[in-house]
């Protein structure tokens, strides 16, 4: 018999209590981050900060060299010194999943705070996940119905696929995505909000999201005074949460508002622990933190992760590192213009900047001609738009351009669609053919 079953039940636990504790103590706290000297902490551990009995702070290690770790704040800092004691917890951040997540409003860690007492879930699991490998994949060949006739038509989305959508700031990207969440076919919506105005929130989720919405919802939400590592967490537990859903074999969306706000916690990150800035003051691990954001989404050998993510383009500037970068990972993207927007008509959709990577794998011969045909009409319409604001264009020159000018209502009336209108996939397809055929085949 061995001695651990010789020793009296319980005996393990007090041993564990009585065994002398490793602490190390801050060194310095400069900008964003501190150092703490004399800790064994691994990267991605949480250590908190202060002395016992105090206030504490929760900081997490996000590099180590032999003088120390570099701790990034998960909390406010204030009242922290040189000196401070500082204790390793020996976990990683844990993150809540189950169904009772439903309805919630959670910060970056995963706590809840919409005063709504506990979670009513005990089930935790490391935010760290195993992305899919690429040969375990499922091949997305169901069509994904987003409840917006320009997206479930033109740019056609298929379950476990990445999209971004790529705006400036105010054209109308938050207020897509609330009419995803209401008239997606998903059953499970997690939607993060990473560096958000904090007046924005409770009016995205009461106006935009509804009652209805949050139902089927779980809400992330670090707002952009939170320090840098909150809001970069946020992210990643959104898409945590969603991969334990993923793993159950569901149907998820996820939707990420935005992707370049991540980007510039992760600059934060990056350039307070001494990552030298490349393009545009990014660091390297910056494009390094999207792709693997980003590839942990999809689809897997059960269930499938959609992923939504906007990308806030710097000066309207589609081609910016972020954006660039995004749209070479993900699998299509949806332009939003500000032209468009400007003049009442939402969603501000540029259908002919839009593409959708697996339309071809999602679709019917006949509705990728239907959506070939409007797509032609509308080329043509803005490849002679010059010549028909001066009025010297001249009628019978390409019946592409007549049917354009001749059926313009009709065509906007198609793409533009009000917040609260709900349409089904299989609705827009019909109102889809209707237009074809009052376009009178010019294709």
């Amino acid at each position: 018999m061995t001695a651990a079953l010789l020793r009296p039940r319980g005996l393990d636990d007090a041993l564990r209590q009585a065994a002398p504790q490793r602490v190390g103590v801050v060194t310095s706290a400069v900008g964003l981050g501190l150092t703490i000297a004399g800790l064994d902490a691994r990267v991605g551990e949480v250590v908190t900060v202060g002395a016992e009995g105090g206030p504490q702070t929760l900081v997490e290690v996000v590099a180590t060299d032999v003088a120390g770790v570099r701790c990034m704040p998960l909390g406010r800092l204030t009242g922290v010194t040189a000196g401070t004691p500082a204790r390793p917890t020996g976990r990683p951040v844990l993150v809540p999943t189950g169904a009772g997540l439903f309805g919630r409003v959670l910060d970056g860690l995963g706590r809840p705070i919409d005063d709504r007492g506990p979670l009513d879930s005990d089930a935790r699991v490391p935010l760290d996940h195993e992305t899919p490998n690429a040969m375990a994949r499922t091949r997305i060949d169901t069509p994904m119905q987003l409840g917006v006739r320009v997206l479930d038509t033109l740019t056609t989305v298929g379950r476990g696929q990445r999209m971004g959508l790529f705006a400036g700031s105010g054209v109308g990207k938050s207020s897509l995505l609330s009419m995803i969440a209401r008239g997606s076919d998903a059953a499970v919506n997690v939607i993060a909000l990473v560096g958000e105005r904090g007046r924005e929130v409770r009016e995205f989720l009461e106006d935009d999201l509804g009652a209805d919405g949050l139902a089927r919802s779980i809400v992330v939400v670090s707002t952009s005074d939170e320090p840098a590592l909150m809001r970069l967490r946020a992210a990643f537990v959104a898409t945590r949460i969603a991969e334990s859903f993923r793993d159950a074999g569901q149907d998820v969306v996820l939707m990420m508002d935005s992707l370049t706000r991540v980007a510039m916690a992760q600059r934060e990150i990056g350039l307070s622990v001494g990552e030298p800035p490349a393009t545009r003051g990014y660091p390297p691990s910056t494009f390094s933190v999207l792709a693997g954001l980003l590839e942990r989404a999809g689809t897997d050998r059960v269930g499938s992760i959609t992923g939504l993510y906007t990308v806030l383009v710097d000066g309207d500037d589609h081609n910016e590192p972020i954006a660039d970068a995004a749209r070479s990972i993900l699998d299509g993207h949806v332009v939003l213009d500000r032209k468009l927007a400007v003049t009442g008509h939402f969603p501000s959709v540029d259908a002919l900047g839009s593409v959708s990577r697996v339309a071809s794998k999602v679709t019917t011969p006949g509705q990728r001609a239907a959506a070939t045909t409007l797509r032609k009409v509308m080329a043509a319409r803005k490849a002679a738009q010059d010549l028909l604001d001066v009025g010297a264009y001249q009628r019978g020159t390409n019946p592409l351009v007549d049917a354009a000018v001749d059926h313009q209502d009709a065509i906007d009336a198609f793409l533009r669609q009000g917040m609260d209108e709900r349409t089904t996939a299989a609705s827009s397809w019909r109102a889809l053919d209707g237009l074809v055929q009052m376009l009178g085949g010019a294709a």
